[in-house]
């Protein structure tokens, strides 16, 4: 699992630089796993150079040269599907029905049914992904498709993700459309306190100020306090400690910029790396905020280098349909994310943080200010989403 993590970690980072130099200032919301597994379905049926660039975007070219001698027992759903199958295990692990939060993942590729499909692709995109291309009719019938794809992600959704496509955006002249959703409403381990949430003003940038309903609670968490550049990185474990929140919150607002110009797989790895991150007892003051974001990723994916496969020239996705012209006419992801004070009893802890031993001196964290954050599955390293709370 570790090379699916660590190309999911370059990947994730790669979508958040491009988002934040196009958005400055916005909130940037959005889910690095549900990308990658939607983007390896096309890979599955892309070939040529087509297929080079999306190994490329995804990180996957350091990985599939070790996949292909592992699969020669399974030629038939090609040489990504070892990275599939890693997929699927994955998805297993982090959506467990019986776990205390929900996390539902919409992935569905809508082709013309004007083009035929090889039936291979749909049976290896079943198989793998637990998806079936869905034909549909978009030069006829297009206002009735959009509907009906925004219904079936809002029922994949909990209700949550609704009208991702909204009226005119998709074209008579599509030929294939990727949609992508997830919804993500997680308990934390140790809840904060309805009644200690109060009105305090979060700082927008050095001279601009909102006022926000503030979350606090004191408790044993893990932190660390990053010198170059000046931060502090608190992880806040959801129930179960299957996932947990990981907030890199900047001393100032001047300093956010600091931290994102820094960012990269080994930084991020070193600031949030265990060994950096002491058990302390902590003041928490953290703000209530909602996420809904959506992307049009055409032109980002183009711009990380993904330019083929938008392109009805130079496109070759022969591993998806024999027609000639196939090429994929938008990438749209949205995502929902809902924190609140909301979780379990903090007796559900488990025994070993009563053995630590406190620290007199109480750490401050206090959230007032920009950060960037990211959720992650603690035990396959995944990020599941990153963020940047701009302005609650």
């Amino acid at each position: 699992m570790g090379s699916l993590s660590t190309a999911n970690v370059e990947f994730c980072l790669d979508v958040f630089k491009e988002l934040n130099s196009n958005n400055i200032g916005d909130n940037i919301f959005f889910s690095p796993l549900s990308l990658l597994y939607a983007l390896s379905m096309i890979l599955l049926g892309a070939r040529g150079n087509s297929a080079e660039q999306v190994e490329k975007v995804l990180h996957f070219n350091h990985t599939v040269e070790s996949l292909k001698l592992e699969l020669k027992d399974s030629p038939k759903c090609s040489q990504t599907g070892r990275i599939h199958s890693e997929f699927g295990v994955l998805l297993s692990q982090i959506s467990q029905p019986d776990s205390n939060y929900t996390l539902s993942i919409a992935n569905r590729l809508y082709g013309t049914k004007m083009i035929s499909f090889h039936e291979q692709y749909l049976s290896c995109s079943e198989k793998l992904y637990q998806a079936r291309l869905q034909t549909v009719d978009f030069e006829q019938s297009v206002e009735e498709t959009r509907n009906s794809i925004n219904a079936w992600v809002e029922s994949k959704t909990n209700g949550k993700v609704t009208n991702l496509f909204g009226k005119g955006t998709i074209d008579p002249s599509s030929v294939m459309v990727l949609v992508n959703a997830i919804y993500f409403k997680g308990q934390w381990q140790n809840k904060f306190q309805e009644g200690e949430t109060v009105k305090t003003p979060f700082q927008l940038s050095e001279s601009k100020n909102v006022t926000v309903e503030m979350m606090y609670q004191t408790g044993t968490f893990r932190l660390a306090l990053i010198k170059e550049p000046q931060m502090q990185v608190l992880e806040l474990p959801y129930v179960n400690n299957k996932l947990s929140m990981i907030i890199l919150l900047p001393e100032s607002t001047a300093n956010l910029e600091q931290i994102e110009k820094q960012l990269n797989v080994r930084t991020f790895n070193e600031w949030t790396n265990s060994s950096n991150m002491m058990e302390r007892e902590v003041e928490v003051h953290l703000p209530r905020f909602k996420l809904e974001i959506k992307y049009e990723l055409n032109s980002l994916l183009k711009s990380l280098g993904m330019t083929d496969i938008f392109n009805q020239i130079k496109a070759d996705l022969s591993g998806m349909s024999p027609a000639k012209g196939l090429y994929l006419s938008k990438v749209i992801h949205k995502s929902y994310l809902d924190v609140s004070e909301e979780g379990t009893e903090a007796a559900a802890a488990t025994g070993d943080s009563i053995a630590v031993k406190r620290l007199p001196i109480r750490a401050q964290f206090m959230a007032n200010h920009p950060f960037l954050f990211f959720i992650r599955h603690i035990h396959t390293n995944m990020i599941l989403f990153c963020g940047k709370l701009a302005s609650p």
